[in-house]
């Protein structure tokens, strides 16, 4: 498997998981101090890798899925240990930061906005 095809799994397990109500595989995309963020009101609504996937295991997710789902994923850039990936999907635009740890490649930050 290529570094990308890694990163990409690991954007799978991420939005995959999130509509499938699958708090493992959040928990497998995640670093554990990801920071992950949204602009609401002026302000920076910020949300932590335990609250995800509480949020994943309550299937908070499920009630977002499209059904048909569109997930584009574009790998933008890899440096070494680290990448920069943007994701269009039906629901959501997310800008995403990975790094490569010994478990594998685990989302870092998370900058988001409804699509």
């Amino acid at each position: 498997m290529t570094e990308e095809q890694a990163i990409e799994r690991t954007v799978l397990d991420y939005f995959e998981g999130w509509f499938d109500g699958d708090a493992g595989r959040m928990e497998r995309a995640l670093h554990p101090q990801l920071a992950k963020r949204s602009l609401g009101d002026g302000a920076l609504d910020e949300d932590t890798a335990p609250e995800m996937i509480e949020a994943t295991a309550q299937g908070r997710g499920k009630g977002r899925d499209p059904g048909e789902r569109r997930i584009d994923i574009d790998v933008v850039e890899i440096y070494g240990p680290i990448a920069t990936v943007v994701v269009h999907s039906n629901v959501y635009r997310e800008y995403l930061h990975l790094a490569r740890t010994d478990e594998g490649w685990r989302i870092v930050n998370a900058l988001w906005d409804w699509a």
